[in-house]
């Protein structure tokens, strides 16, 4: 019987053991895993090099482009000036661009005009420079040492090249390289104007592009913002933040720049015109436009004054001179006045910078050169704000790669102890061992323990405790305690060996205050480890836990330890917790009398437990500025309690406080006993007579502690801080969370404040903490404003403050 043509005929094939199949498995698995984590790699290597491609071959549109994004830069601060004026968007538009292209107009002119009179004089120069360059020929010319070197080499040369040629057979006549002389094809007048036409065509026609391109952009700015939200991504939040912090780095930058040019031009004109050299004002106006070319523009600047020095004056005088003043200028400029004035401007490396400038000279040439500093700019904060783009942060921000906790925790890791001491010592002396603890050493212990049971093997463990035993041991012999300080505190560590470094550094810290304390070496938690624990001098036991939840081990702990110390205080330092639910009363559950998360906490629980013993910690009265009487009398007089206020103060209150999602915003203002508020949102049903609510004793007021300092005061959790855990107002309405920004006046004078209230713990950014500043400075705006139109003034306060 024949098999149908459409039958499909198996080979049976032995199957692989089971071993060998399973590693023949996991061998493809494991293939396919690194192709795939390759291929992120591959995608970005080839969008790259995509990118660059078009950036090199569009750069006839791009260039245009890009020099019309700059100058928009610049001049849309004009436009909207004017428009505030009430001047319509497109005439605005028309009278900045027609001014600018005048001056632009006229500062071209004037250079030509006194070109061309210097040009006039150049052959009087003839004779100066003629004599100057045969004088300095024949100083060269003179005999010396070199000159004497010089013929022993030429002789040593030319005995060699005879012999070579003795050496060599002569070559036949044929073979002998023939003499040739090029001579170039006459030019005909027509084709020397199109030369001369296609020169200059060039740059005409990207000028006339780039006026046609600010044109527009400054015409219909809007239209161009919505796009770029809708290509750069679909979080609007994150692109409008990208945005704006762009063009304000770029225009600070721009800004700050042409005042640094200026400050040098100045000075560089008066001091050419003091000394003599012919056209003074066009170099120094020169030499301040130059530098808008990185690196290559100074130098291109200070050529030609002097060169024009030495073709003036017969001696060597005014040359050096010129030189001079050149390079203290450059000095003053690039060591003061650029790091005043610029600061953090740009964000930008030092080596970003440069690769920067390459790059895009590389690309577009001469005007990539002046364009690299704002699109680098751009470019980092693109990657500040959008994730898929945080690569570029990485590589062109002026910060660290690396924060310093993660630093620290690195060096641990690699064994380099030396290195992770140096550190240690630096961040120290810079601030103080009890920050370089609370924000550097717990950071380090923190990815420690995160990594305790996943990466990190049993030698990194090893490493990274014995690493930081010895860094703590270095911190106490460069910052030893006061001696002497009777025993008061007991640190101990909770469980693991992390947890007595932590005890460590917080035994040290608290000597450091003052606070006599000593660590207490960990143990197996036993009876016997109890009946062997000695706490007989200690009134306060520091209980420390890098674990996330330490919450059952931290009960029994303290539990068996009020058994034999009733009368010993607990604080529980849980300085690693993430909790599930942040108002849980971690510290009731445990039994302790205090929970803190940071040293901060730790040492004012401290200082506050030893001073008093009672059940609550006494609450720290808000004290009194050294001018009260001045700022009592700015109250009076300011108006800000005129009963007119209320309506325009409760609604910025309520404005605060659904903008940072609050329970309740208040308007305070401190006199000599109460504090007097406007939209507390819990007075409700009280008299609308427009006059401020008389609410807080001005001694149980944390608005009077922000009146006292004059800087804004965050506490993320009331309940937790010693200075205002018992204050009996807080308690009995149950705030947890406070934020007050100061009212100050234009004098200095502080009124009060604009607070936050909240009856859950939290915080605030130090962006959020700048917005609750300029909020506070609205209500000031509004009171001046009040003001004016009470005396009959007309009030011009301006727009509300931007964020920095």
């Amino acid at each position: 019987m024949t098999t149908p043509a459409s039958t499909t005929q198996t080979t049976d094939v032995p199957a692989a053991p089971g071993p060998e199949r399973d590693r023949a498995t996991l061998d493809v698995a494991s293939q396919t895993a690194e192709a795939l984590s390759r291929q992120p790699l591959v995608n970005g290597l080839v969008s790259g090099a995509v990118i660059v491609a078009a950036l090199y071959f569009g750069r006839d549109l791009l260039v245009p482009l890009a020099l019309s994004i700059l100058v928009g830069f610049v001049l849309d601060p004009l436009v909207s000036w004017l428009k505030r004026r009430g001047v319509p968007r497109a005439l605005a538009v028309f009278i900045v661009m027609a001014t600018t292209l005048v001056l632009l107009a006229g500062t071209a002119f004037f250079i030509v005009g006194q070109l061309r009179q210097l040009g006039n004089n150049l052959p009087s120069y003839e004779q100066t420079i003629n004599r100057k360059l045969r004088n300095f020929g024949d100083m060269m010319r003179q005999p010396g040492l070199l000159d004497q070197y010089s013929r022993v080499v030429t002789k040593v040369e030319r005995e060699i090249d005879q012999a070579q040629r003795q050496a060599e057979p002569p070559k036949p006549a044929a073979e002998r390289p023939q003499r040739v002389e090029i001579v170039g094809q006459s030019v005909r007048p027509a084709e020397r104007v199109k030369r001369w036409v296609d020169s200059f065509a060039t740059p005409v026609v990207m000028i006339g592009i780039v006026i046609v391109f600010v044109f527009l952009i400054l015409l219909d700015k809007g239209d161009l913002r919505d796009r770029a939200l809708r290509l750069l991504g679909s979080n609007l939040h994150r692109t409008t933040d990208a945005l704006n912090e762009a063009a304000r780095r770029v225009s600070k930058y721009l800004g700050m720049q042409l005042i640094v040019n200026a400050t040098y031009g100045i000075p560089m004109a008066l001091g050419l015109l003091l000394i003599g050299v012919p056209g003074a004002l066009v170099w120094g106006l020169l030499a301040a436009m130059l530098r808008f070319v990185p690196y290559v523009g100074p130098i291109i600047g200070a050529v030609f004054p002097l060169t024009l020095a030495f073709a003036v004056d017969p001696g060597w005088d005014m040359v050096l001179w010129a030189l001079a003043l050149i390079v203290t200028l450059e000095v003053i400029s690039n060591n003061v006045i650029e790091p005043w004035l610029y600061g953090a401007t740009t964000g930008l490396s030092t080596l970003s910078l440069i690769l920067a400038a390459m790059f895009w000279t590389a690309i577009w040439g001469p005007i990539g050169l002046i364009l690299s500093t704002p699109i680098t700019v751009v470019l980092l904060v693109l990657g500040h704000h959008l994730p898929q783009l945080q690569f570029l942060e990485v590589l062109l921000g002026s910060e660290r790669a690396l924060d310093e906790p993660t630093r620290l925790h690195q060096r641990l890791l690699a064994g380099d102890v030396e290195e992770a001491v140096d550190l240690a010592i630096q961040h120290a002396d810079a601030e103080s061992p009890r920050h370089f603890y609370d924000e550097v050493g717990l950071g380090a212990l923190r990815l420690a323990t995160s990594a305790h049971g996943t990466v990190a093997t049993a030698e990194h463990r090893h490493r990274v405790i014995s690493g930081m035993d010895q860094v703590i041991d270095e911190l106490r012999d460069q910052h030893p305690p006061p001696p002497e300080l009777p025993v008061r505190v007991a640190c101990l560590g909770g469980r693991w060996a992390v947890d007595a470094l932590a005890a460590d550094m917080a035994a040290h810290t608290l000597a450091l205050e003052g606070i006599g304390s000593r660590a207490v070496q960990v143990s197996v938690m036993s009876a016997d480890y109890f009946a062997q624990l000695d706490l007989q001098d200690a009134e306060v036991l520091v209980l420390c836990y890098l674990t996330h939840d330490p919450t059952t081990l931290a009960k029994y702990f303290v539990r068996r330890l009020r058994r034999r110390w009733p009368d010993v205080q607990v604080i529980l330092a849980a300085l690693n917790y993430l909790p599930d639910h942040p108002e849980a009363d971690i510290a009731t559950l445990v039994g302790a009398d205090a929970l803190v998360t940071s040293f901060d906490e730790l040492v004012a629980q401290a200082q506050s437990r030893l001073v008093n013993t009672a059940d609550d910690a006494p609450y720290t009265p808000a004290p009194l500025p050294g001018n009260e009487a001045e700022r009592l009398q700015a109250l009076r007089d300011s108006g800000v309690l005129a009963p007119a206020l209320r309506g325009r103060l409760d609604a910025i209150a309520k404005r605060a406080a659904d903008t940072f999602d609050c329970a309740m915003a208040q308007v305070s203002l401190v006199d000599e006993q109460w504090q007097l508020t406007h939209g507390d949102a819990s007075a409700a049903g009280r008299p609308d007579d427009g006059a401020p609510e008389q609410g807080t004793p001005r001694a149980l007021s944390l608005c009077g502690h922000v009146v006292a300092d004059g800087e804004p005061l965050v506490v993320p959790d009331v309940a937790r801080d010693p200075r205002f855990a018992a204050n009996p107002v807080l308690k009995e309405r149950g705030i947890r969370f406070y934020a007050g920004a100061p009212l100050r006046t234009r004098e200095g004078q502080v009124l009060g404040t604009l607070c936050l209230l909240d009856t859950q713990p939290r915080t605030l950014s130090p962006r959020d903490v700048m917005l609750l500043q300029n909020m506070a400075d609205d209500v000031m705006r509004a009171v001046r404003q009040q003001q004016k139109q009470r005396d009959g003034g007309v009030a011009d306060e301006g727009p509300a403050l931007a964020l920095p």
